[in-house]
């Protein structure tokens, strides 16, 4: 069995919602993972921000303008009557739904039922779609079987277990349909993997049924060895690691989802990126093989924030790296890069949101400065230990750019190299010309 997962833009349309067909039911048996159809799901933060500010008139009409292009995607995809009706009939139950929290106090819990209905509404549109041409399928509630543990992370017992109870109410239906992104707490209350979750649902799922391979589809062909945004000519990774493509999505491939990775490197499990608009492409295989090549790609992550701590009480003293560490523990706030000289530490976050409290925590060890909107340059590529020189092409591309910080040695697969965001488009094109070209 394999596991499709199709982002939002792969469902953004009645003409999108039928290109999937072909890709579906192609005879075999497989679970499709759905997120929301493109821009519900921002829709729906906006209209939760109205309501938590106590803006129910504003939500109100927000969420009135989001339920009139539903049925107008309704209305242009469903040609029989019955179908139609209950698409509409669907559509109004779950916007009654939002504006019926509206009247309650704002709680986080209400958020997450808002957030919700977004994939709620994109699976059970395609179920009823494949019911009207003929193809048999089933919907199978995430809710009833993705659940995280208290720290937020999957609670791979429960989903296994729940997962199977669900399949196993399956007749001959050979497409299994469930959302992304949404699940349960441990208390049962209805939650989310945090935005991009669907690709993390999927890997997930296919870890827990040990799927043959899991497939996401988006609306390029694969991960590109840079950012095609702002770089010309770059081209398709047709084979990845698991640990090169982990390095890349966490620095900023925005393809695929950083948590993703971890399930199917744990079974053992291929992911295959494809693109929906070009099915015939074979976009990006990943798997646990390494073809080692010097360097294999660039990627970038803004809106980093980098924290130098000075003190001459770290000289020679043992003790000082867990009184750092201990105030970013505190505030839950992971750290990205880190590098130490004899009396500083700088490192980096991505999360500002306790940052002053950090701060205040920090200055008692020593004093603190701060640099704002910087970005953190992933070179993935060979970097083992025993590899000969100490890539030199990275450094002499860089050369006109100010480097702020150098992570080297914390991986066999990347270098990362922090700069201002403002020259990172340059970063990018001049690693491009000399890397790659």
């Amino acid at each position: 069995m394999k596991v499709y997962k199709f982002g939002g833009t792969s469902v953004g349309s009645p003409e999108r919602f039928r290109a999937l067909l072909p890709l579906i039911s192609d005879g075999e048996q497989k679970i499709v993972v759905l997120s929301a159809m493109a821009g519900t799901t921002n829709e729906l933060v906006e209209i939760s921000g109205l309501f938590s500010s106590g803006d129910s008139d504003g939500a109100m009409k927000r969420s009135e303008q989001l339920r009139a292009g539903y049925h107008t995607v309704a209305k242009e995809l469903f040609a029989s009557a019955t179908w139609s009706e209950r698409a509409h009939d669907l559509i109004d139950e779950h916007f009654n739904y939002i504006i019926s929290l509206f009247s309650r106090e704002y709680s986080r819990h209400n958020e997450k039922r808002i957030l919700a209905r977004g994939e709620l509404l994109s699976t059970a549109i395609l179920h009823f779609l494949l019911s009207e041409v003929g193809i048999a399928s089933a919907l199978i509630p995430a809710l009833n079987f993705m659940r995280v543990d208290k720290d937020g992370e999957p609670d791979y017992f429960y989903i296994r277990e729940n997962l199977r109870r669900e399949m196993a109410g399956i007749k001959n239906e050979q497409i299994i349909i469930t959302q992304g992104f949404i699940c349960r707490n441990v208390f049962g209350e209805t939650d989310n993997l945090r935005r991009g979750g669907s690709d993390y649902s999927a890997t997930i799922i296919g870890a827990a049924l040990g799927a043959e391979e899991v497939q996401i589809w988006t609306d390029i062909s694969g991960l590109h060895n840079n950012d095609p945004r702002y770089v010309e000519n770059t081209r398709v990774i047709r084979s990845l690691s698991f640990s090169e493509a982990a390095e890349l999505a966490y620095f900023g491939a925005k393809i695929l989802h950083p948590s993703s990775i971890n399930p199917a490197r744990m079974k053992n499990i291929p992911v295959r990126l494809k693109n929906t608009m070009e099915p015939a492409d074979e976009g990006t295989l990943i798997t646990s093989a390494s073809t080692l090549q010097d360097y294999t790609a660039v990627a970038a992550k803004d809106s980093i924030t980098a924290i130098r701590i000075r003190s001459d009480r770290m000289l020679m003293a043992y003790g000082f790296m867990r009184r750092i560490f201990e105030a970013f523990e505190a505030f839950r706030t992971p750290i990205d890069m880190i590098t130490t000289s004899e009396v500083s530490v700088s490192l980096t976050i991505e999360d500002p949101t306790h940052l002053e409290e950090i701060v205040n925590s920090l200055s008692s060890i020593g004093h603190v400065e701060i640099d704002h909107q910087q970005t953190i340059i992933c070179i993935v590529g060979d970097f083992r230990p025993d590899r000969v020189g100490s890539a030199p092409e990275i450094f002499q591309a860089l050369n006109q750019i100010p480097v702020k910080m150098i992570s080297y040695g914390g991986s066999d697969h990347s270098v990362s190299i922090l700069i201002n965001t403002t020259d990172k488009i340059t970063a990018l094109r001049a690693l491009n010309e000399m890397l790659f070209s």
